[in-house]
């Protein structure tokens, strides 16, 4: 028992002059002054330098506007009330390590980044970072971070979108009259082997960074602050957009244009292929705009993908028409003509034209009948016909047309131009109507020209106003 308290006597003994001698020997590594004051800056006008190692982009996150960035982050000062004891050694190491308990000891910069959301230190079993102090009295800080940028995004030409979002990096309570911030001269951007000559690729994005010599001078707390400012440039890929929206919907609007060339009277087939690509279109906006980022106004793809929409709708509305046309050619017009017909009869029974009933009753259907059949439908090869008459020829006369009726109604019809006026709308609209829609119209002849001229004319409108419009912002 005694032997046993000899032996714990002795090593405690040997413990308290091991870290008797080794306290002197850190404490020997660097001077300081005497009225050394870690509050006050080294010298009026403090100029501090920052370096980046950009080690990954960990997430763009477009709905919060935020970018995540791995970094090591050196930060470089002068201090001359710190002195390298061994200085003039050429031998010894150029830099001597700081402990972490002698870190509280000396002044450190107040950084401050202007656009940081978060930031969390790196930590395995103890923090990532250092503390060196070199022979020249410079003074490097390094830390281990994640840090999450606040940018301001501006999605209106989505998905030729080039988002900028600068980074300042400055003190918080010294002005530019009395810290300045810089980046440093030899490589203030670092970056890993992965990264493509200074980018980096994302599944949306490629990121890009750059920096300047010159710092920037932001104001905020009522003073001018000086700052190292680095913008992260973020341009989006754009060949998955292209293949994913811009080609399914220009194939969809191409399609609808294939209507044209079906016979009219086939109604199932042209209107299944128009309600189809037109509900397709729909759908796909809807999707487009739920996964796509907010913005204040239509985005870019958003207008691309009305655009399509209303040129299949205007497909559809030509359909109409000329449906409109067939059916006004074959049942009303016909009607309208057996209708005045009749009228005509009638006419010749007020002007004393008696005979007997059975006798009337067959003249009149077979007047009636003559001018069904004998009836001129008023086509557009008529309608040329008719306007290459020489003005000297003699009128035509419809002879199904009660003479002594016409000529008692002239005098109020050339009285009454309204009257007049209403006849020639009517017949233009007539004649529009079945050179549009009837079966001898054209109006799917002239659609099927029409329209991919007027797609190609937006389509090189709307990409040289938007390709123009993103490299203006970029």
């Amino acid at each position: 028992m005694r032997l046993l308290q000899i032996v714990c006597a002795l090593v405690l003994l040997k413990v308290k002059m091991v870290s008797v001698t080794t306290q002197p020997a850190i404490a020997s590594t660097y001077t300081m002054e005497d009225a050394y004051d870690k509050n006050e800056r080294p010298s009026e006008l403090t100029d501090v330098s920052i370096g980046l190692y950009l080690n990954r982009i960990s997430a763009v996150n477009e709905n919060n506007e935020e970018i995540s960035i791995d970094v090591f982050l050196q930060v470089i000062w002068e201090d001359k009330r710190i002195r390298h004891k061994n200085d003039t050694n050429t031998t010894a190491a150029s830099y001597i390590e700081l402990k972490i308990e002698e870190r509280h000891e000396i002044w450190v910069p107040d950084l401050y980044i202007r656009q940081l959301r978060e930031m969390k230190v790196l930590k395995l079993f103890e923090e990532i970072s250092s503390l060196r102090l070199y022979k020249n009295s410079t003074v490097v800080f390094s830390l281990g971070a994640t840090i999450i940028i606040k940018c301001d995004m501006d999605f209106l030409l989505y998905p030729l979108d080039v988002q900028i979002c600068p980074v300042d990096f400055s003190s918080y309570k010294y002005s530019v009259k009395d810290m300045t911030f810089r980046w440093k001269k030899e490589n203030p951007i670092t970056f890993p082997k992965d990264f493509d000559e200074g980018f980096f690729r994302l599944p949306k994005y490629v990121v890009s960074f750059s920096t300047e010599q010159d710092p920037h001078i932001i104001y905020y707390g009522d003073v001018d602050h000086c700052s190292a400012r680095l913008e992260i440039t973020l341009s989006r890929e754009l060949k998955s957009y292209l293949l994913e929206h811009y080609l399914p919907s220009t194939l969809f609007v191409s399609m609808s244009w294939g209507s044209f060339v079906v016979i009219p009277e086939v109604v199932p087939g042209r209107m299944v292929l128009l309600v189809t690509t037109l509900l397709t279109l729909v759908t796909m906006f809807n999707t487009v705009r739920n996964i796509s980022p907010d913005a204040l106004e239509l985005k870019c793809i958003e207008v691309w993908l009305i655009s399509c929409i209303l040129f299949v709708f205007l497909a559809l509305i030509e359909y109409f028409i000329v449906l409109f046309g067939i059916r006004y050619d074959k049942h009303w017009r016909t009607a309208k003509t057996i209708t005045k017909a009749m009228a005509n009869m009638s006419s010749n029974e007020t002007h004393g034209m008696s005979m007997p009933n059975s006798v009337q009753r067959k003249n009149g259907l077979e007047q009636s009948a003559r001018a069904f059949q004998n009836m001129n439908k008023v086509t557009p090869e008529n309608k040329k016909k008719i306007t290459n008459i020489p003005s000297n020829a003699p009128p035509i006369v419809n002879t199904t047309t009660n003479v002594h009726q016409v000529d008692g109604n002239a005098g109020s019809i050339s009285s009454n131009p309204n009257t007049i006026n209403r006849k020639r709308f009517r017949n233009a609209a007539e004649v529009a109507i079945l050179y549009a829609g009837s079966q001898r119209g054209k109006l799917d002849q002239i659609s099927l020209i029409i329209f991919p001229l007027c797609f190609l004319v937006f389509s090189i409108v709307y990409w040289a106003l938007y390709i123009t419009e993103s490299k203006k912002r970029m």
